[in-house]
């Protein structure tokens, strides 16, 4: 029985304490005045009365009633029923005398009313929450006080304070409070269920299914929730029915459900809350961060952006909105019907309250079900102690990750849910049942929706039932006051002022129904307790689900016979299921059966193994733990931990190793919470034997184990049984069952303590790795990133700094476990009540267990150290090069994966990758050597490897394999040779060893000094390599160096002298800081005089010697060739000559980066070269660099212009200044060195007779050279093509530059005479790359047919003509420039490709080629990469610029490339352009003095493009080099016979030219070459033959020894200019970005090839018996092999063989080349002999191949007879007389096999019937057995054909009607078919015949 009410009180308004801001309330009066002792009074709750504050009004207020809740601090909820009317009061403001007293606020004007009303509030105070009792029985006090009922107030106040009823059973009390009233109220039936009224209903129409769910969840997730209503009670009751749907889960935190003004920065806690607020304070809610805000009466629910509210998961979200919304809608489902049902009502809003209630109590069911089973109960007497094993819950029901339950499972609720539903042995309610009785009706009924709801309403019932018992009984009768009681008269204010009450009366009444309750038997209603039924288990549903089946049997029968064959000793056969074993331990059952099978190997706690075996069983135990989560929600980590201590190995000196000392590096050791829920799994387990041995202390053993083996139900059963059975026992029985508990869980830590010690303790126990993990420090923490593992258990990485333990001590590992274990100690006991003296004992025992454990492991660590080391492969020893030496001996590393998937197995083939092996660092290379791991290719030998000086990327990356060990950090290498390299450490290499080898690494990458590289450092030790004093190589050379720089300082002038040595950064400071710097160089050489410019006497005999050397450099023999100019010894030179060799650079003081002798025109003197060098940008003045023999037009190169910028130089050259400025007259020098280089030219000189501009006019109109007029609109369609023509939209692939068909018109038809072969190849333009939009004004005079916007006719007219010079420029300098019609040089403007663009570029090309890791994401695949990466839209360009280029010095004008710096696409540009122009530079000596004189002599930057040095690494790598090679592959994938070398020859230079081997490519300009010595060093002797100085030495050797470099299909036409073509499509990605050979590496150091080779020769001839036959095949993989060596083309074979077969002979074998010379010219002989050579007269060594473009297979045979179909790219007539019909629908794939006897020429053909004769031009094909024709011999479409298969006869005819005529009678044949017979008409009788004869030797040879 409870007190009704506890407190009742009269709250008022204090009149006394008003201020000038708000009033107070206080308490008039309070009954009974001494408080309770069961229950205080509670303080504060005037503030509650009035929680918007205590105000006077002007109006009396209709009476209100709301109930507040307060809680007090021992968690007890208090409801304050709170009935409020008002009095009225005398106006303060009226009895203020003075004016002076009124408030400064009220204006004089305001007019106060007289009266005013106050507040007065009855309270009741209860801890019964009654809200219409209570209602009720304040109602009638009221009435009692207006009505002036006669009956006194104190009785009816007595009577409410007196009243008790009973809390719960459902009874039924009838009380009055003496007023005539009658109230009955009614008790619930089971308190634990909440009382609700139709609350619940009443928030879900207000907020809605989605809103009140969001608050369902942000409670549950302990959020803060705040209602917000103008209504109190609607607050209230929105709160009450938040905790009502939480059932059968109770908030902990704070509640508040009116919280009053004065209160509000309570809203601040930090700690969740559900609390209400009046709307009227809403303004103040606004700024509150992190609250959700419910607005009841707008119906919103606004969540915060930084608040996250983790939901229901799926499909149980869905599931519960559906059935929401069929209760609260019903007719939602029959909308939409034409018939709907009528009788489709909702419930009543009582009987719908309980059906929402009843959707959460089924949610709830479906979200705890089977929580039972993961309790563990590790104490029954005195009390029950419960835990619950959340990992296992989750694990089971595979919801780890699901963000909603772990955070339920984590919250108080949960936490008091599990105490007060935990014990086995308690009342039961309707929750109770519905989780164990009906969770597999719910999991039945989950998908259909009708049956839920049918479900639900049952459950409703009783829930109704339990607030309603009776719902019959309505016998209330309770008094309202009347209609108006302040109307009547006799009324005063004062008379109606609620009356004083007399305590007296009220208190007798209060003792006197005290004692008659302490008198009465006290009524007790026994509680039935009972068993509490736990329900289905969790298994049962996850099986359905399919977790636990996703790995398949076999998976697990694989690992079941591992395991046997491990036990069995059968290594090997375990050894080859290991692979698949590791990879089958990632499923969750096949962990589970691992655990299974290894428990059944272990005999009373022990299983002694031998070393392998233990190291398989640690490695399978590691693999297992890699994968569990730090929770260990399957139970895997707990099923190993047995096992761990019981697995163990025997070592030297009679030590035992366990497993645990080898798998410790899991983040499940250090995880809190496991350790926890072990040790509480543990105490259940010998707490239930405890039990059951007491209770069968005389049954057997084997009854004792069939008991132990039941069903862990039994646990709970028996605590719930032996609580039963508790009050029966005796005090001496109690007392012996706690303490044997109470030591069971003692003896439980003990033995944890030194459990955990086993797996915290390192096996190295200087190693501390628990410092450095975060997991021992702090107990939450939960990180799962630490999962390396090592098999010897020693770990070698730095402490974790935050730690504070730099170098531990063995004491500080030994004491942050002991501190990690106390903590656990305290813990448990604390909970399961060990007594004080017991944890005191394990305190004093931990250190010492702790420390005898270090000392055990000191010598296991000991002898450990000297087992003989797991079978690791040997490491392998690479192959170095003549003078490469070791910087760091191997390292055990494993080669991983990358995302190439060639070599993993995954395109076919085994998997070459992952690989075990070392990793070397030499002086030259960065080698990895290793096998496979997989053991059907661990005999292979697997290498990779690249120059150090190629890195280009090194980063640290963690790596974890499905391997035998885990393995520590890794590195990441990118090499720009295109190769990858992620090197995982092995964990015997310390992590110090590994840091040597990065900063080995970077010094060796990044030397101080050019000097510090492999190519200067090869042959000297590797101590030596940051020293470079000792490098003197040639004294004499040094000297001779020395001395130039000093004759150049004296020529100089005193300035320069004071200058320090050049050294490279210079550059990179002139680069950015291009003015300040070129004006100094200018000021610099204006001082010395003319004269001393000039070669002459004045030079010293060492300086005259450099100059003979300068001589000899590839320039001036170049220039020799071209017939440039000569440099005789007297110097004296032909006036006549156009150009003269000039020595002005001879110092290099004009131009660093110039070679010391350049071509300028003969008119130029070398003091205006000085002045003009100041305009461009370095001072790389124009120079010429090459000459077309035929036209004579030059190609000159320089930089772009100074900033000052090419437009003011060529805007206005004749415009009138104020005076003669330094600026004009260079601009007028620079013009005359034009006009200089246009009059040089012959066509120029030709034309006018005079070099001067009166001639110009004239000569144009002139002009009768056909070749213009016919060139021109190729010419147009290129210009518009790299200017980017007004027709093509922007941004868009234009469809090939020459219209629609994009048929190709040749460029250079013949000039006059008609015998002329067209000059040039074309190729198809099929498709074009991406052109610029950009139209400027200038470069139009070819690239347009419209005349100019600001032109008139006569610029049209001029436009048509040509330029004499064309200057190709940088669009962003020649903007706005103004083009003067008489000109004769005209600007071509387009755009570069920048540096970084490049760069960019590059890098995006190498991860598309080589990705460091493998993706599927399609947005990643290799072609969109390569598209992304926009390489081969830069080949395109710069390819498409060379191709004009090429085409306007074929068409006579010489072309001036002035881009960017001069120095790298302008040396891409020339250089393509000289190789495309000359066929002299298709050869290995021509191409070689191509890179020498265009490249290296004209300083293309490749120390800074290649980050040679430490000063230029962070400019980055820059491959424009490559760039240049990479356009060569095109144009040699596209004309294969026009160039002397290979493929091979061209990667071989890619990869040399960021190698470092060789010197060629080092340094920046020939003048750091000088002051270095190296530039002519190779003249002298060389020390040591072995080494090559320069890369073409080694070529040339290299071509004497071996065919590779050399290109069979060789055979160049005389003059032949060649013209790719340049449209993305045409491009192939080159192999040599794709391409690698794991079995040897790179291939390009051949000495280290054909070392392997002979090694491989010498092993497989020891290996084979005599006996076994010899077999000619083998296994070729792609990416493992070379294939060109193991599978030669035929000549390398055939010349081979030769070779072998001489040495076989014994004779002296002759150099391949010998051999092949031979063979060619008896070829030509015997082809000149026979009359009709046959298509064995070598397809690929015919020199004399007819003049059409040989490329992509298709190779073409002239024949001596004059009646070759002749296949030709273009169109127009074919050379002499060979009447050739090009088409191209021939060159098809037969092509090749063009036979030479195909008879083709004019037939006149009679068609059907009544049809005429007409003329068609036919091709016989003996190949394809066909008779073709066409319209006309240009036409591609073929008409039709007769196949020769058809023909039956051939035979001559007669003449017939409509024949042609003036044809000879013989003339006719017909052609009989098994269809029809075609009648045909030749020219003459003696092509008849032909024709015949033709036809019929085809049909003869079918």
């Amino acid at each position: 029985m409870a007190r009704l009410a506890d407190y009742f009180l009269v709250v008022g308004y204090d009149l006394e304490k008003r201020g000038g801001g708000e009033g107070q309330g206080r308490i008039l009066q309070r009954f009974p005045e001494k408080d309770w002792e069961d229950n205080p009074f509670p303080q504060g709750i005037e503030l509650f009365c009035q929680p918007n504050g205590w105000q006077l009004d002007a109006e009396r207020l209709p009476p209100s009633f709301f109930v507040s809740v307060l809680t007090d601090i021992n968690s007890e909820r208090h409801y304050c029923a709170c009935f409020t009317f008002w009095e009225a009061v005398d106006n303060p403001q009226l009895q203020k005398e003075d004016p002076s007293e009124v408030d400064e606020d009220e204006g004089p004007g305001d007019l106060h009313p007289a009266q005013l009303y106050a507040p007065k509030s009855l309270v009741v105070v209860s801890r019964l929450d009654h809200t219409e009792v209570f209602r009720n029985c304040l109602g009638l006090i009221y009435t009692v006080h207006v009505d002036g009922l006669n009956v006194p107030m104190e009785t009816v106040i007595g009577n409410l304070l007196t009243c008790t009823i009973p809390i719960a059973g459902g009874s039924q009390r009838t009380i009055t409070l003496g007023a005539g009233d009658r109230q009955v109220i009614q008790t619930p039936i089971n308190d634990s269920l909440p009382v609700s009224g139709c609350s619940v209903s009443q928030l879900f129409r207000q907020l809605g299914i989605v809103n009140v769910l969001y608050l369902f969840c942000a409670a549950l997730t302990e959020h803060k929730i705040l209602f917000l209503s103008s209504s109190y009670q609607r607050l209230t009751d929105g709160c009450r029915a938040l905790l009502a749907i939480m059932f059968p889960l109770k908030y902990s935190f704070t509640y508040v459900p009116i919280l009053p003004g004065k209160l509000l920065e309570v809203l601040s806690t930090p700690t969740p809350f559900i609390i209400g607020v009046n709307s009227f304070f809403r303004s103040e809610t606004q700024d509150l961060l992190d609250v959700i805000i419910a607005d009841l009466d707008g119906g919103t629910v606004t969540i915060p952006e930084c608040v996250h509210i983790s939901l229901l998961p799926e499909p149980l979200l869905q599931h519960t909105q559906t059935v929401l919304s069929m209760v609260l809608d019903p007719e939602l489902e029959v909308a939409d019907h034409a018939f709907p049902p009528s009788s489709l009502q909702p419930s009543t809003q009582k009987i719908q309250d309980k059906e929402i209630r009843g959707v959460f109590l089924w949610l709830f069911a479906q979200l705890f079900q089977g929580y039972r089973w993961c309790l563990h109960i590790i104490r029954i007497h005195p009390e029950p102690v419960i835990r619950f094993h959340k990992a296992a819950f989750l694990g089971q029901r595979s919801q780890a990750e699901d963000d909603f339950l772990t955070k339920v499972l984590d919250g108080m609720a949960f936490a008091r849910f599990v105490s007060e539903r935990g014990p086995p042995y308690r009342p039961t309610d309707l929750f109770d049942d519905l989780v164990a009785n009906q969770v597999k009706r719910i999991r039945q009924e989950e998908a259909m929706p009708r049956k839920v709801l049918h479900h639900i309403k049952e459950l409703a019932e009783p829930l109704f039932k339990n607030e309603n018992p009776y719902p019959a009984v309505a016998m209330h009768k309770v008094q309202r006051p009347g209609d108006a009681p302040q109307t009547r008269p006799s009324a005063t204010p004062t008379s109606a002022c609620f009356p004083h009450l007399d305590e007296t009366t009220v208190q007798l009444f209060i003792d006197h129904a005290n004692a008659k309750l302490n008198g009465a038997p006290p009524i007790v209603r026994p509680e039935i307790q009972n068993l509490v039924p736990s329900g289905p288990t969790l298994v049962e549903f996850v099986d359905r689900v399919g977790t636990a089946l996703a790995n398949s049997a076999r998976r697990l029968e694989v690992v079941r016979n591992c395991i046997n064959y491990i036990f069995d000793n059968k290594m090997l056969e375990a050894k080859k299921l290991m692979p698949a074993v590791l990879r089958a331990l990632k499923g969750r059952a096949a962990r589970v059966c691992l655990t299974q099978e290894l428990n059944q190997h272990v005999l009373q706690n022990r299983a002694v193994l031998d070393d392998q075996q233990f190291d398989y069983v640690v490695r399978m135990m590691n693999c297992t733990l890699q994968d569990c989560s730090h929770m260990d929600e399957h139970g895997i980590a707990a099923a190993l931990l047995p096992l761990v201590t019981a697995f163990c190995r025997k070592l030297g000196g009679g030590i035992t190793q366990f497993a645990y000392s080898c798998v410790q590096e899991h983040m499940v050791w250090t995880n809190m919470q496991f350790w926890e829920a072990m040790f509480y799994s543990d105490v259940q387990k010998h707490i239930r034997s405890l039990y059951l041995e007491t209770e069968e202390g005389d049954s057997t053993s084997a009854d004792q184990e069939a008991v132990s083996l039941t069903s862990e139900l039994s646990a709970l059963e028996l605590a719930s049984e032996q609580s039963r059975l508790w009050p029966t026992l005796t005090k001496e029985l109690q007392q012996e069952r706690v303490q044997k508990e109470e030591s069971t869980v003692f003896s439980q830590a003990i033995h944890y303590a030194n459990r955990m010690s086993y797996l915290l303790l390192p096996l190295d126990t200087s190693k501390n790795r628990l410092l450095r993990n975060t997991g021992l420090g702090d107990i939450e923490s939960v990180s799962n990133s630490y999962l390396t593992n090592s098999i010897t258990g020693s770990m070698a990485e730095s402490y974790d700094t935050e730690s504070g333990f730099e170098d531990a001590e063995t004491s500080d590992v030994a004491n942050s476990v002991v501190r990690f274990i106390n903590r656990f100690v305290d813990k448990v006991c604390n909970e399961s009540g060990v007594t004080n003296d017991h944890l005191k004992a394990l305190h004093t025992m931990i250190p010492d267990i702790v420390q005898m454990h270090i000392e055990t492991l000191d010598a296991v660590h000991r002898e450990s150290k000297r087992l003989p080391p797991i079978q690791k492969p040997k490491l392998l020893r690479p192959i170095l090069l003549p003078g490469e030496e070791l910087v760091m001996d191997g390292m055990r590393v494993h080669l991983v994966s990358d995302g190439r998937e060639e070599a993993t197995g995954l395109m076919g083939g085994p998997p070459l990758l992952p690989a075990e092996g070392a990793i070397f660092l030499t002086n030259y290379r960065l080698i990895f050597k290793g096998t496979p791991n997989d053991p059907l290719v661990g005999e292979q030998v697997v290498t990779r490897s690249f120059p150090v000086a190629s890195l280009t990327k090194e980063k640290r990356i963690q790596v974890t394999l499905p391997m035998e060990q885990f393995l520590q950090d890794g590195l990441q290498l990118r090499s720009c040779t295109f190769q990858l390299m992620k090197v995982a450490f092995d964990e015997e290499v310390a992590s110090d060893l590994a840091e040597v080898f990065r900063k080995h690494l970077h010094k060796l990458r990044y030397p101080q000094h050019v000097q510090g590289t492999f190519a200067f450092t090869v042959g000297q030790s590797a101590k030596l390599v940051v020293e470079h004093k000792t490098k003197d190589k040639n004294q004499s050379l040094k000297t001779l160096s020395k001395n130039l720089v000093k004759t150049a300082k004296r020529t100089i002038g005193r300035q320069y002298v004071t200058r320090k040595k050049y050294t490279p950064p210079t550059w990179e400071n002139r680069s950015s800081l291009p003015s300040e710097l070129d004006e100094d160089e200018i000021s610099v050489c204006e001082e010395p005089d003319q004269s001393s410019l000039t070669l002459s006497s004045t030079i010293r005999s060492s300086d005259r010697q450099t100059m003979s050397n300068v001589v000899e450099r590839a320039c001036c023999r170049d220039y020799q060739r071209l017939g440039l100019g000569t440099l005789s010894n007297s110097l004296t030179r032909s006036k006549n000559e156009p150009f003269r060799i000039s020595t002005v650079n001879r110092m290099y003081t004009v131009c660093r980066s110039y070679p010391g002798l350049l071509i300028v025109p003969q008119s130029v003197p070398d003091s205006t070269i000085q002045r003009i060098s100041r305009c461009y940008r370095q001072n790389r003045f124009p120079v010429v660099c090459w000459r077309n023999s035929r036209t004579k037009a030059v190609l000159l190169r320089s930089a772009g212009h100074n900033a000052k910028g090419v437009v003011g130089f060529f805007k206005s050259p004749n415009a009138p200044t104020a005076g003669p400025s330094q600026a004009d007259s260079t601009s007028l020098e620079q013009e005359k060195y034009l006009q200089a280089i246009v009059s040089s030219m012959p066509s120029y000189s030709e034309a006018t007779g005079r070099n001067t501009l009166s001639g110009f006019t004239s000569t144009h109109m002139s002009s009768s050279d056909s070749s213009d007029k016919l060139r021109q609109p190729k010419i147009g369609a290129l210009m518009k093509q790299v200017m980017g023509g007004r027709e093509d939209m922007p941004g868009t692939f234009s469809r090939g530059a020459l219209g629609q068909k994009a048929r190709v018109v040749s460029l250079t038809p013949p000039r006059v005479s008609a015998n002329r072969t067209p000059r040039g190849k074309w190729g198809s333009i099929r498709g074009s790359g991406r052109l610029s939009a950009y139209n400027p004004d200038v470069g139009n005079r070819l690239a347009k047919d419209s005349p100019q916007p600001n032109g008139g006719p006569a610029d049209t007219f001029f436009r048509q003509q040509r330029a004499y010079l064309y200057i190709i420029g940088d669009k962003a300098q020649l903007k706005g420039g103004k083009q003067d019609s008489f000109q004769q040089w005209e600007l071509v403007p387009i755009e570069v490709c920048d540096v970084r663009q490049v760069k960019n570029s590059f890098k995006k090309l190498m991860k598309a080629c080589v990705p460091s890791s493998s993706t599927s994401d399609p947005s990643m695949s290799f072609h969109r990469c390569l598209e992304e990466s926009e390489w081969m839209c830069l080949l395109h360009k710069v390819l498409q610029v060379s191709v004009l280029v090429v085409e306007l010095l074929d068409s006579g004008s010489s072309v001036m490339v002035s881009l960017e710096d001069g120095w790298d696409v302008t040396t891409q540009v020339v250089s393509l352009v000289q190789l495309l122009s000359d066929p002299y530079y298709r050869t290995f000596d021509g191409f070689r003095l191509l890179v020498e004189k265009e490249w290296l002599s004209f300083g293309h930057r490749f120390s800074h493009r290649g980050g040679q040095t430490l000063a230029s690494q962070s400019s980055g790598f820059t491959p424009v080099f490559l760039q240049f090679l990479d356009c060569v592959h095109q144009i040699h994938l596209q004309f294969p016979m026009e160039f002397e070398f290979s493929q091979y020859y061209l990667k071989f230079l890619a990869y040399h030219h960021v190698s470092n081997r060789f010197r060629t490519f080092l340094l920046d300009s020939d003048y750091e070459r000088i002051e270095l010595g190296v530039l002519y060093e190779e003249k002298g002797e060389r020390k040591n033959p072995q080494v090559c100085k320069t890369v073409w030495d080694y070529i040339e050797r290299l071509n004497k020894k071996t065919p590779i470099l050399f290109n069979y299909m060789f055979a160049p036409e005389d003059e032949e200019v060649l013209k790719p073509y340049s449209f993305i499509s045409n491009l192939k990605v080159w192999d040599f970005y794709t391409e690698e050979t794991l079995a040897e590496g790179p291939s390009f150091d051949w000495e280290l090839a054909r070392g392997r080779q002979e090694r491989v020769a010498e092993d497989s001839a020891a290996e084979r018996p005599e006996t076994q036959p010899k077999s000619q095949r083998r296994v070729v993989w792609p990416c493992y092999d070379n294939c060109e060596r193991v599978t030669p083309d035929a000549i390398t074979k055939l010349l081979l063989e030769v070779h072998a077969l001489e040495q076989e002979l014994g004779q002296l074998s002759d150099k391949w080349k010998d051999t092949w010379d031979k063979v060619k010219t008896t070829q030509r002989t015997e082809t000149k002999l026979e009359s009709r050579h046959s298509f064995s007269s070598s397809l690929l060594m015919s020199s004399n191949l007819s003049h059409q473009r040989r490329s992509q297979g298709v190779y073409l045979q002239e024949s001596g007879v004059g009646s070759s179909i002749n296949l030709s790219m273009d169109c127009e007539a074919s050379a002499g007389s060979t009447p050739a019909a090009g088409r191209t629908s021939t060159s098809t794939l037969y092509s090749q096999f063009q036979s030479t006897e195909s008879e083709n020429s004019i037939l006149y053909k009679k068609g059907a019937l009544l049809k005429p004769w007409k003329p068609r031009w036919f091709v016989l094909d003996k190949t394809k057995h066909q008779l073709r024709y066409y319209e006309t011999r240009k036409d591609k479409e073929c008409k039709g054909m007769i196949e020769l298969a058809e023909v039956e006869a051939v035979i001559p005819s007669m003449h017939t009607m409509g024949a042609p005529k003036q044809i000879e009678e013989k003339a006719f044949f017909d052609l009989k078919t098994t269809k029809r017979v075609y009648n045909f008409c030749a020219e003459d009788s003696q092509n008849a015949v032909l024709w015949m004869d033709s036809i019929q030797s085809c049909l003869s040879d079918a």
